[in-house]
């Protein structure tokens, strides 16, 4: 399961990396992956101190430090 979660939180990265902060949602949308598995990758990422999670009102938007 790490293997999966670790994959996805690299495409996460990528597309955060290429496309600049995101919305959760437009995250989930484009790049048509699993909402569960693209929380465990925010988590992931989170962890290791490579996302910035910012919340505007109810939405969260991620980016890279």
């Amino acid at each position: 399961m790490a293997n999966v979660i670790g994959n996805v939180a690299g495409v996460v990265w990528q597309y955060l990396d290429k496309n600049g902060a995101s919305t959760v949602t437009k995250i989930t949308k484009e790049t048509q992956l699993d909402a569960k598995g693209i929380q465990r990758a925010i988590g992931w990422l989170a962890k290791e101190e490579k996302l910035s999670i910012e919340l505007k009102g109810r939405t969260e938007i991620l980016s890279l430090k």
